[in-house]
């Protein structure tokens, strides 16, 4: 399990060296891995990592898709905790990786991230590799 800060209340976090890193432990040649969180308003996501303010689109384009509003149903949280609670099922708590020759599979511009939609909080995302 991987622990992290978001000192952020809704933004992106890149946690693909994490990733690597615990591929490159795990000495599996092939394989896959899965990144999953355990949270109801964050998920994980891969999202180009080409241009360093690109995931600010991603993030900018989701709060206007799904706005913190007050007439939410759900309302034993803040508003911002019930817009979280969709931005999560709409982009998933996982992501499953393919190993190969010891390596993440990636394409040139893909990164992974953690998605924080609620935050400032303590969080944590499991990473499980498996060989084949």
């Amino acid at each position: 399990m991987a622990s992290a800060y978001t000192d952020i209340q809704h933004g992106l976090l890149d946690i693909t060296g994490l990733v690597e890193k615990d591929v490159e432990q795990a000495n599996v040649n092939s394989g896959i891995g899965c990144v999953y969180c355990p949270h109801t308003t964050a998920a994980i996501t891969v999202y180009s990592g080409i241009d360093p303010l690109g995931p600010l689109d991603f993030n900018d384009t989701l709060k206007i898709l799904v706005p913190t509003r007050a007439d939410f149903h759900h309302q034993c949280d803040p508003p911002s905790d019930a817009a979280g609670h969709i931005k999560s099922s709409l982009n998933g708590p996982s992501m499953t990786f393919i190993i190969e020759d010891g390596k993440l599979v990636l394409g040139s511009s893909q990164n992974i991230y953690f998605f924080e939609f609620d935050g400032p909080r303590d969080r944590q995302f499991y990473i499980q590799i498996a060989g084949v």
